[in-house]
Formats: C-alpha cells, structure tokens, sequence
C-alpha cells in the first residue's frame, strides 16, 4: 500500500449528501494546519429514503452505496490511518443500519463510524474554528444538517455547550414541504416546529451569550449564496446571512408557491428539494435565538474529523482526554486503574499481534477499560460492572464513536462476572477480555503485591480458541483465594465453548 505522510482524509455519510475531503497537513512553529487538497460531494439524500418505521429503502442505500465506491477509489492508496469515515443522524436512527453499513464499508474500503449528536456537535465546532479568523470573545455555531441540526457555543478551540436537535433540511422539507409547495401558512407551520425544538436550549444558550454567529456547512452556505447573489441583504451587508436576507428569500420564495419555479441567481438543483426545510429552520433560529446575523464557513464536520484524525497521529487523542475527565468526575481509584491496565497490557503483549496498528489500538482500549471498568461504583457496589457499562454506552463521550462505546462498554461489562450474558455479543474481542479479567483478578487486594512471572498463551485457533496461564506453583500455593478464583475462572470460559487451563509450573 502507498501511503501519502502528509495527507489526511475525512468521510462525512450526511443525510443529505456524502462527502470526502482529502487535506495536506503543514507544520509551522505555532503548530500543525490543514489544507484542503482535494473534495468530492454526492447528493446522495439518504435521509430522503427513510421510512416513518426508520427503515432506508434500497434506492437510497444503493445511492449512497455508489458514491462510496467512488470514494474509494480517490482513496485506495492511503492507509488506514489517515482515513476516518462518520456517519450522523440518518444511520443513528435507521433500524437497518447495521445491514447498510456492512456493503457500504466495503465499498469504502475502511471503517464507518456512526457518531452521537453531541460527538458530531464537537467535531463541527473542531472545523468551524480552525476555518474562521480567530475571535476573542464566544461564537455560536449553527449547523443544519439534512436530519438533525448541531448548536454549539465554544472560545477559541474548546466547546462549551453542545446539543443536536432532530430537525434537519431533508427531514423538515419532506415533513412541511413534500410536494415543493409553499405558502404562508405551511412556511409559519415549519418556522414554529424548528421554534420548539430550539426552545429546549435557547434559555441556557442565551444566558451564556455569544460575540459572533457562524453558520457552518452545506445549508447555511447554500442559504448564504442565495442571499448575497440575489442582493436580498441590506446594502451594508456584503456577505453572509441577515434576518433581512432570510425574510426577502422567503418572501421570493412563497411568490413562487413551488420551490421547483423558483427562479433565482446560485440556486443549484440538488439544494431545491431541501432549500425550504432548510430556510424554514434557519428562520426559527434567528427568531428564537435573537440572531441578526451570521457569518458563514463551509467547513465543519469533515474539518473537524481531520483535525482530529490529526490529533490521534500526533499522540493529542480526544479519546484520552475524555476517559481522564471520566476517572476525576466518577471518582477512579487511578492506582488500581493503572495498575489493571499496565497488567492487561502485559498479557496482550505477550499474547502477540503482528499488525503493529491494531496493536496500538487494542493497547489503548484496554488501558481505556481499565480505567473506566469501575465507574459504575458511583452508582452502587451491587453489579457495578452493569453500571459501569451503561455508563460507559450511553454517556457523551467526545471522540469516541458509537463502535468505540459499545466495543468499550463491552469490555467494562465483562471484566467481571460470568461470561454467559456476553456470548453471543458481536462486540467482544475475546482476547481483549481475557487480559483484562485475568488482569482484575490477580489485582484483586489492589495494593503492588509483586505478583511472579506469569506467562500467557493462545490455546487453539478459530471461533473456539481459548487461552493457558502459566504460574509458579509454589506462589499459587500461598495464594489460595487467586488459585481458587483462577479455577472458578477456567470454568467461566469452559461454559462458553472456550478452553482455559491453568497450568503449575516448577513442580
């Protein structure tokens, strides 16, 4: 494989388009910056192929299919690495997601992430910031995406608040406007509507105030070219989105009465099936935020990916940073974390994985594990572990993906307890597990006790491979709770269709 060290390059499955954008990475002495090198965009409108029971038809998956075959050829030599793919709100909500997503990585040729709302509000903010001149004050960042719309107030590079509501341009035109058609009653209707999902956060977000409003990404950009191109804003604003701009819009907008006869300057035909939708929202922004204007930067998500795809190669991982934040706000015991991981991560090195990037990964998840597996303490002592897990599943936890949680809470789950609850998982990495529960184990008075060589092997291969500890018989016979754990233990794993032996050596 050919790789390019100094490009990156970000997927965004949207739900009303699909886009990639490759960017070279330039480094200076006040830090790393990205270049946009190249992009692509296909209206792949997956949003528009979802059911009322939250099934994609086959039309839109095979739309969304081919454009990712496409994208995957502009990006067949690069490594693994310096790809990430997101996808946001249409596969959040599709029940048939899982079943898109198996054909659409493949035709990808990499991993799709399916990322939360307030994950995506992060990454836009990451974009938005690093694309507009920096400011002193707070910024608002409004995000209209095809089904769900991001809100985000940050300072400088760090968001302060994020929320993501499920109103979006696809999901609002085929509610309000499915024939096109637009009069003044259905425009207020679809104005209201967006009115009192914004209302759940507008009291905090006004009480926090901004210095300045971006509008990032597709609908505010495509609103924003409208508006200026057509002269709708008042003579003293040259560019961007004026509350005044937005009314003349959608003044020539009903005149039209069908957004397909709507004659104006930059309207592009793949914006008219969403561009009341997405105005209609815009509208209850304004009004129930008290924006007046807003300036505009097409950059955001995918922007956001590569910064922090960036981050990852450069050892600065969001991912990092939000377990640390969990271990303080749970209160961790950070010496018996570490002390779980280090010795995990043992047993996996020993265990030995020739794919040095996996490697890595899976080096990392089980230190994550560790630090995280007793969360749930918080909660009660009780079947900590299922707290834990829950916590660790449905919790906002920036830069991890929806795979990442569930591959974590996993872990977390069956660190502990019997392992038939978690046997037909699809999210176990088995060998991932072992370490860490054999790692628990021998932790268990939680002081450096200085435990003697132990040694791990594979046993067998396939879907039924297991695993062999090797421990000084003498230790094991001072030991007697860990010899009577590690053969409760074994029994665990026989139940599963998994040998595990353990083995007594200097006899």
């Amino acid at each position: 494989m050919v790789t390019h060290p100094h490009l990156l390059a970000a997927v965004d499955l949207g739900s009303n388009s699909f886009r990639l954008i490759v960017g070279r990475v330039e480094e200076t002495p006040a830090g790393s910056q990205i270049y946009q090198v190249d992009a692509l965009r296909e209206p792949v409108r997956l949003g528009g192929g979802l059911s009322k029971d939250k099934m994609l038809d086959r039309a839109s998956q095979v739309r969304g299919w081919d454009a990712l075959k496409r994208f995957g050829e502009r990006l067949r030599d690069f490594h693994p690495d310096q790809v990430r793919a997101v996808a946001t709100n249409t596969l959040r909500v599709a029940k048939n997601a899982h079943d898109f997503l198996i054909e659409a990585e493949a035709a990808l040729g990499f991993p799709i992430e399916v990322i939360a709302g307030r994950e995506e509000a992060r990454l836009i903010y990451a974009g938005a910031a690093h694309s507009v001149p920096a400011s002193a004050g707070k910024r608002l960042v409004v995000d209209i995406g095809g089904g769900s719309t991001e809100f985000i107030i940050g300072s400088h590079y760090t968001p302060i608040h994020m929320e993501s509501l499920y109103i979006g341009c696809v999901s609002h035109s085929l509610q309000f406007f499915p024939a096109g058609n637009v009069d003044e009653y259905t425009m207020r209707q679809a104005e209201l509507a967006a009115k009192r999902e914004i209302q759940i956060i507008s009291r905090e977000y006004k009480q926090t105030g901004w210095d300045q409003a971006i509008g990032s990404s597709g609908t505010a950009r495509a609103l924003a070219e409208l508006i200026e191109a057509n002269g709708f804003n008042d003579p003293d604003v040259t560019h961007g989105i004026s509350r005044v701009g937005l009314e003349r819009l959608k003044r020539a907008l009903i005149k039209a009465e069908n957004v397909n006869r709507l004659k104006l300057v930059a309207l592009k035909p793949d914006r008219v099936p969403v561009l009341a939708g997405g105005l209609s929202i815009m509208l209850g922004v304004f009004e129930e935020l008290g924006v007046e204007y807003a300036d505009t930067t097409d950059a955001a998500l995918r922007l956001g990916v590569l910064y922090d795809l960036l981050g990852r190669s450069q050892h600065q991982d969001m991912r990092t940073v939000t377990v640390e934040g969990f271990k303080r706000r749970y209160g961790v015991d950070s010496a018996q974390a570490e002390r779980i991981g280090e010795l995990a991560i043992s047993f996996y090195d020993q265990l030995g994985e020739p794919d040095e990037d996996l490697r890595e990964e899976n080096r990392m998840f089980l230190a994550w594990a560790a630090s995280l597996h007793e969360i749930g303490l918080s909660i009660a002592h009780s079947a900590y572990h299922k707290h834990s897990a829950y916590i660790a599943s449905n919790a906002d936890m920036p830069g991890f993906s929806r795979t990442d949680q569930a591959r974590l809470a996993a872990l977390v789950l069956g660190h502990a307890g019997k392992l038939g609850k978690i046997a037909q998982a699809r999210d176990i990495d088995w060998t991932l597990l072992f370490c860490l529960r054999l790692a628990a184990l021998l932790s268990r008075r939680r002081t450096d006790v200085g435990l003697p060589g132990i040694e791990v092997r594979r046993a067998g291969s396939g879907a039924g491979s297991g695993f062999d500890v090797h421990l000084p018989s003498e230790w094991v016979t001072n030991n007697p709770l860990t010899d009577y754990s590690l053969v409760q233990e074994a029994m665990e794993w026989e139940k599963i269709g998994r040998p595990y032996r353990v083995v007594y050596t200097g006899d």
